[in-house]
Formats: structure tokens, C-alpha cells, sequence
């Protein structure tokens, strides 16, 4: 028996032009090596679009990629994710599994208040396959408090077990801050536990339950996971033996650069050197600077210089991250605090006094902030147009400066 992994399609996450097509392509590269390996069958562990209603050309490329599958009679197998999930119940998986391009194995039924879910088998294989949904912020985790495992846990034969959650007992420390839930969760004995929504790449053998993996995204999601993961991948699990496949699509540089003590000529200057007797052929250059300037604004590192500096090396994409960079005036707070509300008043005392306004005290500073935040933050209200909603806010804020605002 020979099948593939994959989670985390995200098809349709990136917004940029020159990336906003990079996770279709990667899974046609994914379904390509299916086909050529040979494969029995496909799992999707979760989130194959980004969003429940992807866009129409996305959809159409995924379609032709499905259809590439079964008319070779490789069955897919697919679990939603949170991505992939609608308040509403209607996502753009059901169409395609009415169409017949995949089949979703979260079936079940409620019985005495315990869910009861149902296997799907395996034509060509036997195998047993049985999964569970995921949801936003890991509120699948009320679904597994009421699954019932007796039945699924004695049930013979090869099985699958698909879920779209954080398992504590696989956690590392850089996902100590995600949600995520307790192996004892999930039905014990299955010989392959295929995860999804974790994005980052690991399997284990665990007692009294089986291999458990995570393949990571089919191509990073985010600025920081092209710095850690480089690449995306998937899992081909032959005699239930994982062996995770690379999807290259493009290469990663990563420049990071420490600006402490540093002005915003040193910056651009050190940046600029960085391209200096190199080539960046079909590369994604990631550029991340943290620390805190001398003197000047970030506005005046001329990030227009070095990123044509870059494209003339022939980058095929160039990303900056300044979000730890910091000025003098702006040094990064340090904050003890246990609510927004802490957060919120400590940001407001450490930064008083840093715009003068005259005839104003400290104390009124502070109380037109926390009013002007106050009205910043009021919510469109049923059945108001978004130009009476902007016009509200405006005249609101206009009144606590005391000034009209159109």
C-alpha cells in the first residue's frame, strides 16, 4: 500500500501578484509526483483553499488536477479544516465532492449525545479511513470531547485516522503559543494518524496509538515560515513508512541585519552590499531587520534602491520584515501586563508627552486617547452604508479634539 499526505494547501493565500498563484502550482507539482509515484490514494488533512469560497481560477486549476487523479483511479480522501470551514455549513468542498473529484470522510452521526463517526474504505486498498473537521481557533476540540472511540478503536484492518489540530505531545517550543489538545483525544490504534493544520514537518511513533505526521504547508504561508521552512512538502507513506517529498518552487535567501547603534544610510548601504558579485535566479529574497536606530526613521532606509538593486540581480520576489526594527523615540516597551486593557493603558503612559500639544496636561492627553480609542473602535451598525459609517466616526472623533473633520 502506497499513499500520499498533504495538508495545508492553502491554495489562494498569497495576495501579491507575483505569489498569489504559488500554492495552485505547488499542488499540481504535488499531484504530479502522486501520479508518478503511483500512489493508491491521496489524503488531504485540512484547509486545501485558504478561504471557503476560493477564486474561480484557482478552483478551475484544482479541478484539472483532481480530474488528472481520478481518471487514473487514485482516489482522494479530504478532511475541512479551519480554512475551509463556513459558519454557514456551505463551502466549496461540497460542490466538488458532489462533482466526485474527492470524497470528505467526516461522517457520522449523533447517538445519546456522542458523536459516531463512520468509516470510508478503500476500494482498491481496504483501507479504513475515518476523519474529523477542524475549526477556527481549535473549536473542533468540543467535537472530540464527544467522540465516541469504542467502536472506531475496535475495528480491524489498516486505519487512518485524519484531523486538523495541535496535539500537545507534538508540540516543539516555537509552537508553545499555538492551541492544540491532548493525544488522549483521539481513538487509540490506528496505524496512521494524518495531520493537518500544524505547519511544520514531523512523524512519530507513539504507544498504543501509531505514526503520527504533520507534512508542514505545500508552500509557506507567511513571511516567517519562509524563513523557517524554506520549502513545503508532503508525505509518501508506502508499508506505513512516512518519507517526506520537498516542493521546491523557488529558492530562499535570508538577509536578517541587527540596526542597533546603526542610521538608516549604514542600513542601506549594508543592504546593498549584500547584493554585491551574487546572482538571485529564481530566488524569494527575505530581508528582515530588528533593533533599534541611532538616529533617523525607518522611512528613510531607501528600501526603493535596495529593491532594485535586488531585482537587477535577477530576484524573482523581494520581502522585508521591519516589524522588531524601532527608533530612538520609539523604543520597544516592555510589558508585564495580564488583559488588553493592561496592555492598552501601558502603551498609552510609557508614550505621554512624546507629541507636545499645547495647554495640554498629561492627565487630558491621557483621557483624549482613551477617548478617541474608544470611538476609533465602535462597530458599523446594522444596515448603515460604509460612507454614513466613515461620516459617524469622523464626526465623533472631530467633537473629542474639538475640531471638525470631514
Amino acid at each position: 500500500m502506497k499513499f500520499a499526505h498533504l495538508a495545508d494547501c492553502h491554495i489562494g493565500s498569497w495576495r501579491d501578484p507575483k505569489l498569489k498563484d504559488i500554492s495552485t502550482l505547488a499542488f499540481i507539482k504535488a499531484v504530479d509526483i502522486c501520479i508518478r509515484e503511483n500512489v493508491d490514494f491521496v489524503l488531504i488533512a485540512g484547509d486545501l483553499f485558504n478561504t471557503s469560497v476560493p477564486r474561480i481560477d484557482n478552483l478551475k486549476t484544482v479541478v484539472t488536477a483532481f480530474k488528472k487523479l481520478k481518471d487514473r483511479d487514485i482516489a482522494v480522501y479530504v478532511i475541512p479544516g479551519s480554512h475551509d470551514f463556513s459558519p454557514s455549513g456551505k463551502t466549496m468542498l461540497d460542490v466538488l465532492e458532489e462533482a466526485g473529484m474527492f470524497i470528505n470522510v467526516v461522517k457520522g452521526k449523533e447517538i445519546d449525545g456522542k458523536l459516531h463517526l463512520h468509516f470510508t474504505v478503500d476500494k482498491k486498498t481496504g483501507a479504513k479511513i475515518v476523519g474529523m473537521l477542524g475549526r477556527r481557533n481549535s473549536l473542533e476540540k468540543k467535537y472530540y470531547e464527544e467522540l465516541s472511540t469504542d467502536h472506531l478503536e475496535k475495528e480491524d484492518g489498516y486505519k487512518i485516522f485524519m484531523f486538523h489540530s495541535g496535539i500537545d505531545e507534538m508540540k516543539t517550543a516555537d509552537l508553545m503559543h499555538t492551541i492544540s489538545q491532548p493525544l488522549s483525544l483521539l481513538p487509540k490504534g490506528f496505524a496512521y494518524y494524518a495531520g493537518g493544520h500544524v505547519h511544520t514537518v514531523a512523524a512519530k511513533k507513539v504507544d498504543d496509538f501509531g505514526i503520527i505526521a504533520y507534512p508542514g504547508p505545500l508552500f509557506p504561508n507567511s513571511f516567517s515560515e519562509l524563513e523557517k521552512l524554506q520549502r513545503g512538502g508532503f508525505y509518501l507513506v508506502e508499508n506505513n513508512n512516512p518519507i517526506w517529498h520537498p516542493i521546491q518552487m523557488y529558492n530562499i535567501v535570508s538577509i536578517i541585519k541587527n540596526c542597533n547603534g546603526k542610521n538608516p544610510e549604514d542600513i542601506t548601504n549594508e543592504l546593498l552590499q549584500e547584493t554585491k558579485g551574487r546572482e538571485f535566479i529564481d530566488t524569494i529574497v527575505l530581508i528582515r531587520l530588528h533593533g533599534t536606530l541611532a538616529s533617523g526613521k525607518l522611512a528613510e532606509i531607501d528600501f526603493r534602491e535596495i529593491f532594485s538593486a535586488f531585482y537587477g540581480k535577477s530576484a524573482y520576489f523581494v520581502m522585508k520584515n521591519t516589524n522588531a526594527l524601532q527608533t530612538k523615540e520609539f523604543e520597544e516597551i516592555q510589558i508585564d501586563a495580564h488583559s488588553v486593557e493592561d496592555i492598552e493603558e501601558k502603551l498609552i503612559r510609557e508614550h505621554l508627552g512624546q507629541i507636545k500639544i499645547e495647554s495640554l496636561s498629561l492627565e487630558k492627553e491621557q483621557d483624549l486617547i482613551r477617548q478617541l480609542m474608544t470611538a476609533l473602535s465602535t462597530e458599523k451598525m446594522e444596515g448603515e452604508t460604509v460612507n454614513d459609517f466613515e461620516k459617524r466616526v469622523r464626526q465623533e472623533a472631530g467633537k473629542i479634539m474639538g475640531m471638525e473633520l470631514k
